[in-house]
């Protein structure tokens, strides 16, 4: 395509109903381990020949990816991120997700894709997509709200310098292996969780090492070499000032963190998590993920437990903020 004939889609490009072309992924205890891997999440439940195997909920972002470059060639459009002559990015602001049937190995997902909304806040402008994730049996698995930023108001953000001040006093939880396995063992109890109760914590170390890694993680649609989170030159030409992790990846570790407390079952059963992002997590910072009780529900049969879980940095700063709804089996 000639640069002259790029047709960009831009804000008002963008329409609701716009769809993406399908994929299909193959679900796999190996692939299954490996987003576990790059995921950070050491829980041996993960491990390729553990008992009963089931995908990480977040890794629907994965065997159903967003593919948003491909929405737009899809609906004869160019996106930002692959144009040639007004390439930049447009970074994820939020995500909710929500779950109805485990994913396991032998498992077949049909990811669907479609432009849900755009809107205007505050002098930005925003799109959120809606992607399905349909198993072989034709039952939707999961399906997640994604928000990007296609223009930002507040102009570009400043890194921080190397040497900015840390928090030493910040706090630095276990989230080794061994916790993992201890944690399982103190999963809440419906009955006796109150709201303001305490949630276990996990800290998270980024590098731009798991940052790469988290990018090649790829089970659909194609690779992404150049984008924010990868490459330190356009990254600085974007909002953000320099390189960061991506959304998903942050969602990840809220999911690892709140595996703690809840089973599995707590998820799929219809639960749902919103993570919203406020200060961009970037290779060398270290995050404390920490949460708390809001609600506790009962109506017909259904427990249900709501969260609150932010994330925060060795500066103090608040990365995420993200709210869970966990349906309990006891």
């Amino acid at each position: 395509m000639l640069d002259q004939q790029e047709k960009l889609w831009d804000f008002d490009a963008v329409e609701p109903g716009q769809v993406g072309n399908e994929t299909v992924v193959e679900i796999t205890a190996e692939n299954i381990a490996e987003y576990a891997l790059v995921a950070l999440n050491p829980d041996p439940r993960y491990q390729p020949d553990a008992s009963g195997l089931a995908a990480m909920p977040t890794m629907v972002l994965s065997y159903a990816p967003l593919l948003r470059e491909e929405i737009a060639e899809a609906n004869g459009f160019v996106a930002f991120e692959v144009s040639k002559t007004a390439r930049r990015q447009t970074p994820f602001a939020k995500c909710e997700a929500r779950w109805f049937h485990p994913v396991v190995p032998g498992d077949t997902i049909t990811g669907r894709r479609r432009v849900l909304e755009k809107y205007e806040r505050r002098g930005s402008k925003f799109v959120t997509f809606r992607v399905e994730a349909i198993n072989q049996r034709g039952e939707k698995a999961a399906e997640y709200d994604y928000t990007c930023i296609f223009e930002y108001a507040k102009g570009q953000r400043e890194a921080p310098p190397p040497n900015a001040p840390s928090n030493e006093d910040s706090p630095q939880p276990d989230s080794s292996a061994e916790s993992m396995q201890t944690g399982r063992s103190k999963l809440l109890d419906f009955g006796a969780a109150s709201i303001d109760d305490t949630l276990p914590e996990i800290a998270i170390t980024e590098s731009q090492e798991i940052i790469n890694r988290k990018n090649d993680f790829r089970l659909a649609g194609r690779p992404s070499e150049s984008n924010i989170h990868t490459d330190e030159e356009f990254a600085k030409q974007n909002i953000f000032g320099g390189t960061t992790n991506s959304g998903p990846a942050t969602m990840s570790y809220v999911d690892q963190m709140l595996e703690l407390s809840f089973s599995l079952g707590s998820f799929h059963s219809g639960g749902s998590l919103l993570m919203r992002a406020i200060t961009p997590f970037r290779s060398g910072d270290t995050v404390n993920f920490q949460g708390e009780i809001t609600g506790k529900s009962e109506e017909a049969g259904k427990r249900v437990l709501e969260c609150r879980i932010k994330g925060i940095n060795q500066r103090g700063e608040l990365v995420c903020l993200a709210d869970a709804s966990l349906v309990m089996d006891g």
